[in-house]
């Protein structure tokens, strides 16, 4: 019995068709967009700027709190120095009832030290406040970073995919031009057989024909081109085959120029970027400012002495030293040093602020630009449209007329052309409209 569920299991696999998922995968915008997320070097980057800020950030919370630090140190002083510091002295022997004189130094020519300190700021002006904002603003910073660089990768996404999708329509565009112009060729041979037309006639409709097999060779190597900058941006193999969902189609975007720029003004993640800088320049103004205030800081020492390594002392010598230190400093006169410094840091908030006002008008500008080449683009897709529908109508009357030799070649292979330049002017303007759109979101801080 479980012999034949095998051979059962066996016929149904081979009989079942296999899906299309299997032999190749269609990814959509959204897919694209994703697996380039995922596999960016550029994204990778920016978020191990992230983490640097945040250790950053780490350490400058670290400086608030007491500093433990410790030392060991064997330091060795020459013979001569000890034994020109000797003096005699003279020990009382009770066995003998006498003083014995006895050479002795005050300084050991082995030398151990052992100490243990805690440093504690108290006041620092300031200063230490200030670092800290600095570095939580250098994290906030470097996530905006990192949507700066998602958009553009975005971006880059969506215009390669719609990219393939304008070659692809180009290039079959070029294939529907070779078999319009095979069916005219087969049908001028047989007049030129019957003797109805002159030879310069087919020689015309060959020389087109040739013309259009090398427009079409164009259009195959920019439709391969095309999909190698998407694989590369997906970070595949530049020769992976790529198949995509075709969205290539108008949608009417029903927003004003004044609503995009007002979600630039606001979404625009370079404006956030400048903003940030503009605020770690005040907080520098404030950090230079620390320097007119004085430091306070608490130090607790313990030492401990010997001529032992392992630091033993004699019975009744006290070898621990213990200190408490508060120390205040102030440095009160460097020649106009720190109003110089806060001076300079005014400065740099002056001129960020002129660069962020410089920046939102070319905001503006990039977004009416990309504002008004989309409505250019949904423009001529009617115009396009309606071009296609009749050079379609004039190319097959010409076509029909020239069967009954009321026109000449010449007329159907200008028909042909102009069908030709009308469907790739339709297609070209589907695409701009797609890809004006994207770099609009984009403008506008949008577009994930």
């Amino acid at each position: 019995m479980r012999k034949f569920a095998i051979f059962v299991g066996i016929v149904c696999f081979f009989l079942t068709p296999f899906s299309p998922a299997f032999a190749s995968d269609v990814l959509t915008l959204g897919e694209s967009i994703k697996i380039a997320l995922d596999r960016s070097l550029s994204v990778r980057s920016a978020e191990e700027e992230i983490k640097g800020k945040e250790f950053e950030e780490r350490s400058a919370k670290a400086d608030f709190y007491p500093k433990l630090s410790t030392g060991y140190s064997y330091t060795r002083i020459d013979t001569s120095t000890v034994n020109d510091a000797e003096y005699t002295t003279y020990s009382y022997s009770p066995s003998t009832g006498s003083f014995t004189p006895r050479q002795v130094s005050p300084i050991d020519a082995d030398n151990f030290e052992f100490s243990l300190t805690a440093t504690q700021p108290l006041f620092t002006g300031w200063r230490l406040t200030a670092l800290r904002e600095l570095a939580s603003l250098g994290v906030d910073t470097a996530k905006i970073k990192k949507d700066t660089v998602i958009q553009d990768l975005v971006l880059n996404v969506k215009e390669a995919y719609f990219g393939i999708l304008k070659a692809e329509k180009l290039e079959k565009v070029a294939k529907q031009a070779v078999e319009q112009l095979e069916a005219h060729l087969r049908v001028a041979q047989a007049f030129y057989e019957e003797g109805i037309i002159a030879k310069n006639e087919l020689l015309q409709t060959e020389v087109q024909m040739a013309q259009a097999r090398q427009n079409l060779i164009k259009a195959s190597n920019f439709a391969e081109l095309a999909k190698s900058l998407f694989n590369k941006l997906l970070r595949r193999g530049l020769d992976a085959k790529v198949e995509i969902e075709d969205i290539l189609d108008y949608q009417a975007i029903a927003l004003t120029l004044e609503q995009c720029l007002e979600r630039a003004e606001l979404q625009r993640s370079e404006i956030k970027e400048l903003s940030m800088n503009i605020l770690y320049a005040e907080k520098g103004v404030e950090l230079s400012k620390s320097s007119y205030y004085p430091t306070v800081l608490l130090a607790a020492n313990y030492q401990r002495e010997s001529d032992e390594a392992l630091l033993g002392a004699d019975t009744g010598e006290d070898a621990d030293v213990w200190t408490l230190t508060l120390k205040v400093e102030w440095t009160f006169w460097e020649w106009g040093k720190k109003k110089s410094d806060v001076s300079a840091s005014r400065a740099a908030v002056a001129r960020l602020k002129y660069l962020l006002r410089d920046l939102k008008d070319s905001i503006q500008l990039q977004v009416k630009e990309a504002y008004l080449n989309l409505r250019e683009a949904e423009k001529n897709i009617q115009v396009a449209r309606t071009a296609v529908v009749q050079a379609e109508e004039n190319f097959r009357m010409n076509e029909e007329r020239y069967k009954q030799q009321v026109a000449t070649s010449t007329d159907v292979l200008d028909a042909q052309t102009l069908l030709t330049q009308a469907r790739s002017n339709f297609f070209n303007a589907l695409s701009e409209h797609n890809i004006a759109w994207a770099r609009l979101e984009r403008a506008m801080g949008m577009g994930l």
